[in-house]
């Protein structure tokens, strides 16, 4: 099931759904990296992809696990 998150990213509010594991994660690397979600997911929106938002988490996710990041 899909957790839905309001954010806001560059002075704009959005809403993210995703994966509550990938949610878990994603904090953690939060806390790993001593950030915050806002800033973490702002950073992730810069990456130059056609993917959406939710899609480009979910790849930066899986590399930061896997030690590709």
């Amino acid at each position: 099931m899909l957790e839905k998150h309001s954010i806001t990213i560059t002075g704009h509010k959005t809403s993210l759904s995703l994966e509550p594991e990938f949610w878990e994660e994603l904090k953690a690397i939060c806390k790993r990296e001593n950030k915050s979600l806002g800033k973490i997911i702002s950073e992730i929106d810069e990456i130059p992809t056609d993917d959406n938002l939710s899609s480009k988490i979910r790849v930066f996710v899986l590399k930061k696990i896997k030690g590709l990041h």
